[in-house]
């Protein structure tokens, strides 16, 4: 049974650590641990040192490599051996309870913990690419008002078997086994899902290095973006441990409004984020800082708003684009979307100076798999729609 993780406070959401999540037949998840894990883990079950270090490469290349999810296919390893496996150790995925997909090829995936918690994944495909947004968390901390995701509690942080799990079933959904790094249509990774991916660092960073690993999932750095609200202390480490694309929901570009609409500026202001950008290890013209930025109607659209964007971009010298990104409306959302032509006139603005501003077109809305809709489908009044609810009502008896 997973007990809420506890939170001091609504808009500073400290990570605990806490146990894995144990399969309820004893054996351990292969998918999630490093060659040296797996090795280790078969020391553990009682191999022999050196016949464990071949063992853990062939589990590696079948099960990273290939896509293998049952001991039985792997025929380079002897048949007793095999069962032995099978015995102790699985090779498992996250649990499906629904796919969607859109009528623009949007797809989305509810899927299941073992210990019985639901997430989201969302593969989105394009002409040139087709991207994989990856989840986090079980849930969010970080109450972005913006944002559908937000208005749930925080359940636990994914494991990193957890995360690398659903890379792994997007690529058995798309039959692109073995793993190649030519001419698939599983080519980005955004982790921009459920969740904040730097409160769940050590598992979002060891995921990721199986995905980025050459002779694993083979998905190149510079094709991998994570995406942050702003939790400052961790960006350098980010940079430093995992060395991916960085993007930043930035959303607003005053104190008052951002505190609004990203609480989490209360803690780490405008500011400080701005200069952490400007010190992230490996941002530079080639590999430029994302701004992520939700329109919203009469709160963070006017001219003097893209003004204001343009000129901080410039004071701190940033590497920057900015993806401007329609609001997605969800049941009781506090906010409209702006209007075509202001979200034109917004982007001509900073493109007039010098900086790519394009809008992103919605994907998925049919089936709220666009960016700011992913909420499990069986949520009931989370605690931070009641924290948001006292707050409105609070303010409404000031």
């Amino acid at each position: 049974m997973t007990s809420l993780m506890s939170i001091p406070g609504h808009i500073d959401p400290v990570p605990v650590p806490r146990p894995e999540v144990v399969s309820d037949d004893g054996r351990v998840a292969l998918v999630g641990l490093s060659r040296d894990a797996i090795r280790d883990a078969l020391i553990e079950a009682g191999m022999e040192a050196k016949q464990a270090k071949l063992r853990a490469k062939q589990l590696w290349h079948q099960i990273y490599n290939r896509g293998a999810t049952d001991f039985e296919v792997m025929s380079d390893i002897a048949k007793p051996q095999r069962a032995w496996l099978a015995e102790r150790f699985k090779i498992g995925r996250p649990n499906v309870v629904v796919q969607q997909v859109s009528t623009d090829g949007t797809r989305k995936w509810l899927l299941k913990t073992d210990d019985g918690h639901d997430f989201e994944m969302v593969f989105i495909p394009d002409a040139d690419r087709g991207t994989l947004c990856v989840s986090s968390q079980v849930g969010c901390t970080l109450n972005c008002r913006f944002c559908h995701t937000g208005t749930m509690r925080l359940v636990r942080n994914l494991t990193a078997g957890e995360i690398v799990g659903q890379v792994m079933l997007a690529r058995d959904s798309l039959a692109e086994w073995p793993s190649q790094p030519e001419g698939r249509l599983l080519s980005n990774i955004v982790m921009m899902g459920m969740g904040e991916p730097l409160y769940n660092f050590n598992n979002v960073r060891d995921a990721l290095r199986i995905v980025m690993d050459g002779d694993g999932l083979a998905l190149s750095k510079r094709r991998i973006t994570l995406s942050t609200s702003g939790v400052v202390p961790m960006m350098e480490k980010a940079g430093e441990e995992i060395g991916v694309n960085l993007a930043v929901s930035l959303h607003a570009v005053t104190k008052e409004v951002r505190d609004e609409i990203v609480p989490l500026n209360r803690k780490y202001g405008i500011e400080e984020l701005l200069q952490a950008c400007a010190d992230y290890p490996g941002a530079n013209n080639a590999r430029r800082i994302t701004f992520e930025y939700v329109m919203l109607k009469d709160k963070n659209d006017s001219d003097e708003d893209a003004r204001e964007l343009v000129r901080l971009i410039r004071k701190y010298k940033l590497p920057a684009k900015v993806n401007l990104i329609p609001f997605n409306p969800w049941p009781g959302a506090p906010y409209e979307c702006s209007s075509d032509e202001r979200v034109q006139r917004f982007s001509d603005i900073i493109f007039e100076a010098g900086i790519s501003a394009p809008v992103r077109r919605p994907r998925g809305r049919d089936i709220m798999a666009a960016c700011g809709q992913l909420k499990s489908a069986a949520e009931k009044k989370s605690r931070a729609e009641l924290d948001r609810l006292a707050e409105e009502k609070l303010a409404a008896l000031a």
